[in-house]
């Protein structure tokens, strides 16, 4: 079990185990709309569901999740939550969830797959987790532009060398980047990810930069100050 400061998450069931590329999202992605609604695609243990519920005053929380046993290691997540009552999780892929729209969302949110080499394991569970072709950009893109409300925001993590292609598609379905904060371990190693968030506003987006390490476990003041209402020990 993973202990954060309002709740728990249990994840022996799901592939995907709590890291630091899904608590930087859910901590960083920008709620300034005041979001009524949010949609969390490929929920695995539920965690930014569970961190959006904490931060935000969202009524209602859907999750998606193809995978069964993170799908039911996900719905005991949100019933033992203190926001059991506004968190839903849906045990379906993608493509079924955008074929029957039911809602617009406020903010949609993914931490998606990121391994699109050509290699695979003997895991099938880890690689439908960790492979985009379980879900593709492409079909994440075309998901959020179709699901997200006039004034929604849509956020993701993603590797820094797929973010100009990321963005690119984005903009075909008139989705904008607004904020984007690139992502390195320490002070002397290359940029990892890429923390993005569109809206449907074309804009000059804000464009900074997140060191998480000093040194090992030394945590820089602003991950510090960005994490410290989740981490027992920030």
């Amino acid at each position: 079990m993973f202990k954060f400061k309002q709740f728990s998450v249990n994840q022996d069931r799901c592939a995907m185990k709590i890291g630091t590329d899904g608590v930087l999202l859910g901590a960083w992605t920008p709620i300034i709309n005041n979001p009524y609604n949010i949609l969390d695609i490929g929920a695995g243990t539920g965690i930014l569901s569970l961190m959006l519920a904490q931060r935000s005053n969202a009524e209602q929380i859907d999750a998606i999740e193809i995978d069964e046993e993170a799908y039911e290691q996900c719905v005991e997540n949100f019933e033992t939550s203190p926001w059991g009552d506004k968190l839903f999780c849906f045990h379906a892929g993608l493509d079924e969830f955008v074929d029957e729209p039911e809602d617009e969302y406020d903010l949609i949110i993914s931490n998606p797959p990121f391994y699109a080499e050509d290699f695979k394991t003997d895991d099938s569970q880890r690689d439908i987790a960790r492979f985009q072709d379980a879900m593709p950009f492409e079909e994440l893109i075309e998901a959020a532009g179709l699901l997200l409300s006039d004034n929604g925001i849509f956020s993701v993590i993603i590797p820094f060398k797929e973010e100009a292609k990321f963005v690119s598609m984005c903009k075909e379905l008139d989705l904008f980047p607004f904020k984007i904060t690139r992502v390195k371990g320490t002070p002397t190693s290359e940029i990892k990810r890429s923390l993005l968030a569109f809206s449907r506003t074309e804009q000059t987006p804000l464009i900074d930069a997140l060191t998480i390490e000093i040194s090992r476990h030394q945590y820089t003041p602003e991950y510090i100050d960005l994490t410290k209402d989740y981490y027992l020990k920030m």
